[in-house]
């Protein structure tokens, strides 16, 4: 007979949040449950029995064992279970909504007298109607404990972020937010990637009704929020998933399946239906629950393959000799369906660094059914082309180019990410190549670059102020840096960039369509340019010259599409920090389409021509032709 757990069972429940965990059933009278299939015992303990173990012994009913007893908001409690050999484990509950403060590890009975009350109707019934492929997504990527901190120290909390946060990320004028994990976690250092409460907003910031506080200050400014999102691995801490009832619950029991050695995580069976509904009902939860537009799956690469940092004899082929992961592949397309029937709207993007075929593709044609994926290729290419000295780039101009040869083949988001200013691999300025000013100039030609290529946008927070030092999660940004004109003007270029990419559909609009992109010159390596234009649904063009080189280049000559331009962007002007170079500001070309420009050294200039004015183009394309000065 079925009962109220079946979808769990069977691995399609996308609420088991609202059967499993602590929930009140009067004021001061709660219901527990966990699942722990192999457990011989289970007690709930917590401030409410004064943490006598039997006190509260729980029921095994339809698999599940429960209980109901008095207890209060802000009780800490976790389950006592006994194992089959008679060890007594304390568990954390894996469904509790909130937790004690690091290095504490109990989970507490989270019942406000006032539930939080949203007021962000209007922003969720604009992203019903909005058509999230034709609209600009320029994410600002954020490590909440690290973006700001108080004087003494302390991190910013929820509110605070909502006071400060929210209003710079509208004036600097991007589209989203993008937080690392805010699950809850053991280890500050991991980021919240190695998670022990999946339902759990962190408490180091503050409750879970000051994030739901943040986030509808986002939506009120018309900011998305997206959430970075594990459900790869989960940490070895005791009191968290690992061998919950003393056996494999969460995790698989297959020695090839069960580690991320490397990583020291386990990794969740993606064939057991009970795992699958905690995964889906996780993803519906931050969605449902704490209206996130949508979520960023890290380490997708990590479940799709079998020998995934695996030396030979560590894995397993699949049934049909493959290396790939059937029961994660399986799941990925479960889950992406749940995720849109729960949030059509929603952001769905992959952290995916391979060749797997159709990640963004629908499920129904046998994609994995992701919306976006981050186009790891390109971000490697283009910093692999920043590092290298300017005498050698003509040797490495296909590290530009090479994108085009699949940007249309997945729904890409073009990412400089945290994971590239981290760990010893320097801070994104101090990849570029050149003498102090010119490493200012490259990273400002790197990022106009970014916002012209076919894709979405995404920076990880400090890229705005040019900041020398790597990035770590244990302090805030070096704000001190906007003390120095040259940072200042950096950041109102970030800022200037941000709103023309917005204002200009061209830039944006047509993304999955080769309608919307033309090369001009691709292969002047010789000179390390490239010029192409992006095109919109109506016809208008954004020009975009980028120079990489040492050297201004002035009278070069091309031809393009016939017409008249405006420059709406130039890199080096005096107000962004650059020297200033006399540029044409207004371009006519010739009947044919020809014209000729000043490009300055490391910049990127961007010119405007509405459909209007268009004229009949000769289509000729040449090499081009200047004069270069130093």
């Amino acid at each position: 007979m079925a009962n109220r757990f079946t979808n769990f069972y069977n691995g399609d429940s996308d609420n088991a949040y609202e059967l499993l965990g602590c929930h009140r059933l009067r004021k001061g009278l709660y219901h527990f449950a966990v699942w722990a299939p192999n457990a011989k015992d289970v007690c709930v303990v917590g401030d409410f029995n004064n943490w006598l173990f039997a006190h509260d012994k729980m029921t095994l009913v339809d698999g599940i064992w429960q209980i109901t007893v008095e207890a209060r908001h802000g009780d800490c409690y976790k389950y006592a279970i006994t194992t089959q050999n008679g060890s007594i484990l304390y568990k954390a509950d894996p469904y509790a909504t909130y937790s004690e403060v690091r290095p504490k590890t109990a989970s507490i009975v989270y019942d406000p007298d006032e539930p939080f009350v949203w007021s962000d109707d209007k922003w969720i019934e604009r992203q019903k109607k909005k058509d999230i492929y034709k609209s600009p997504v320029n994410i600002y990527e954020v490590h909440a404990g690290s973006w700001r901190r108080h004087y003494d120290g302390r991190m910013y909390s929820y509110r605070d972020l909502a006071k400060y946060l929210v209003p710079y990320v509208k004036k600097m004028g991007y589209t989203h937010v993008e937080f690392l994990p805010l699950s809850e976690h053991p280890y500050d250092g991991s980021w919240g990637y190695q998670s022990t409460g999946f339902y759990s907003p962190t408490s180091r910031y503050g409750t879970p009704d000051d994030l739901k506080y943040l986030i509808n200050k986002f939506h009120k400014a018309g900011i998305g929020v997206i959430l970075d999102w594990v459900p790869a691995h989960f940490c070895k801490d005791a009191h968290g998933l690992i061998e919950f009832d003393g056996t494999c619950c969460y995790e698989s029991a297959d020695e090839f399946k069960k580690e991320h050695k490397n990583w020291g995580t386990r990794i969740f069976d993606y064939s057991r239906y009970e795992v699958q509904s905690f995964l889906i009902s996780n993803a519906a939860y931050w969605l449902k629950e704490f209206h996130f537009d949508g979520l960023r799956v890290d380490a997708v690469a990590s479940m799709l393959y079998l020998d995934y940092d695996r030396r030979d004899g560590e894995w397993r082929p699949n049934k049909w000799g493959g290396k790939e992961n059937l029961e994660a592949i399986d799941f990925l397309r479960k889950l992406s369906c749940k995720v849109f029937e729960i949030c059509p709207y929603a952001l769905f993007v992959a952290e995916e660094s391979t060749a797997f075929p159709k990640v963004t593709h629908p499920t129904y044609v046998g994609g994995l059914g992701f919306n976006y994926k981050w186009n790891m290729g390109w971000m490697n290419d283009v910093l692999s082309y920043m590092k290298t000295d300017t005498l050698w780039r003509a040797e490495h101009h296909n590290q530009l180019t090479f994108s085009m040869c699949y940007a249309y083949s997945e729904n890409f988001i073009l990412p400089l990410s945290h994971d590239e200013v981290v760990h010893m691999k320097g801070s994104l300025i101090n990849k570029m190549f050149g003498d102090y000013d010119s490493k200012f100039a490259q990273l400002k030609a790197l990022l106009g670059f970014q916002y012209a290529h076919p894709g979405k946008k995404l920076n990880f927070m400090g890229v705005e102020l040019a900041q020398w030092n790597e990035w770590s999660e244990s302090r805030e940004l070096d704000w001190m840096l906007l003390t120095y004109p040259k940072h200042d003007s950096h950041k109102l270029f970030v800022q200037q960039l941000n709103d023309v990419y917005k204002k200009y559909k061209p830039l944006y609009q047509n993304d999955s369509d080769w309608q919307g992109f033309r090369w001009l010159l691709p292969d002047d390596s010789a000179n390390n340019v490239l010029a192409f234009e992006r095109i919109d649904k109506r016809g208008n063009i954004v020009l975009v010259l980028i120079n990489f080189s040492i050297y201004d280049y002035r009278k070069y000559g091309f031809f393009m599409d016939a017409g008249d331009y405006r420059l709406i962007l130039d890199s080096d002007e005096s107000r962004y920090g650059g020297r200033g170079v006399d540029v044409v500001a207004d371009v006519s070309t010739t009947q044919e389409g020809y014209a000729e420009f000043t490009i300055p050294a490391a910049s990127v200039l961007y010119y405007y021509k509405p459909a209007a004015t268009r004229k009949k183009s000769a289509q000729k394309l040449t090499d081009s032709h200047g004069e270069k000065s130093r």
